[in-house]
């Protein structure tokens, strides 16, 4: 029997942590980042609502907020490396689809999207230049967009593009616990634009996430197993403000999602403020340009 993706013996056997909500002094931990340059960024398609065909896209002006999100991450001492972008791959500037990396191994991308797919083999290139082995999901899996560690566990995100089918691969392949959750509303169509780890340690994960973008199961899933997290308002969700990456300590957060900013450094999160709204007209922002490689 299941519950949201979750087997209902695991998840009614753990005994809901303790909430605490007073200021704590969290530590940074160095990430290693994979990215990939906007030169060909643009919006040619329209799969997610919020991508316009008709709605210019600024080159430059994306490049220039990119090189800013990259000079921040190394400025708080994180590893950025690169991905050759491709001509006709306007959306591969949005690395976080390419894989899920998990203990220095690679599951790689099966986008839904057809304009999409090709993106898979170059990322695919880079990873086994890197010297790592890749596996290609064989059901529709679009990597970190819909899969986030946090702790012993991976939230898994569906009902927009990654099946549910993949998270059994994943699971299967990295042998660490899947938690399915069902994304309900299409503005918010990959998981890692409702959600983002905080912390992402084991006995220490934590998240901030809207709860509306989420079905009515796994909304009380996410209360059960984060009682501490920061809940978003639409608002800053639909400012980006969840499209987020955190070392631990910084998070990297769109500046137009100001409640959320508050509420970071409220419970002694120290934001950095990065601005990628040209993105935004993708449907992407900091998380979404961004692969983390775990060793």
């Amino acid at each position: 029997m299941s519950l949201s993706g979750v087997t209902t013996a695991f998840y009614l056997g753990r005994t809901p942590r303790s909430s605490s909500r007073r200021k704590r002094r969290y530590p940074s931990v160095p990430r290693r980042y994979l990215v990939c340059e906007p030169r060909y960024f643009d919006v040619r398609y329209a799969i997610n609502p919020w991508m316009r065909e008709d709605a210019p896209v600024d080159t430059a002006l994306a490049l220039a907020q990119w090189q800013n999100l990259i000079a921040a991450y190394r400025a708080h001492g994180h590893t950025v490396e690169t991905v050759q972008p491709v001509p006709g791959l306007p959306d591969m500037v949005f690395a976080a689809n390419s894989a899920l990396v998990v203990g220095g191994r690679v599951l790689g991308s099966n986008f839904h999207a057809e304009q999409r797919r090709p993106e898979s083999a170059e990322y695919e290139t880079w990873f086994k230049s890197a010297g790592f082995d890749v596996q290609r999901p064989e059901s529709v899996c679009e990597g970190e967009g819909d899969l986030v560690p946090v702790g012993r566990y991976v939230l898994a995100g569906t009902g927009f593009r990654t099946t549910r089918e993949a998270h059994a691969e994943a699971q299967e392949f990295f042998g660490v616990p899947f938690i399915g959750l069902r994304l309900v509303d299409p503005y918010f169509y990959h998981l890692d634009t409702a959600l983002f780890a905080l912390n992402d340690r084991e006995g220490d994960g934590n998240i901030a996430y809207y709860p509306e973008a989420f079905s009515a199961g796994s909304r009380e899933v996410l209360a059960h197993l984060f009682p501490d997290a920061i809940l978003a308002t639409r608002d800053d969700a639909m400012a980006f403000g969840l499209n987020s990456v955190s070392d631990g300590r910084h998070v990297f957060v769109a500046p137009q999602a100001t409640g959320l900013v508050d509420r970071l450094a409220e419970r002694g999160y120290v934001p950095v403020p990065v601005d990628l709204s040209e993105f935004h007209k993708a449907g992407g922002g900091i998380k979404c340009c961004t692969q983390e490689i775990r060793s």
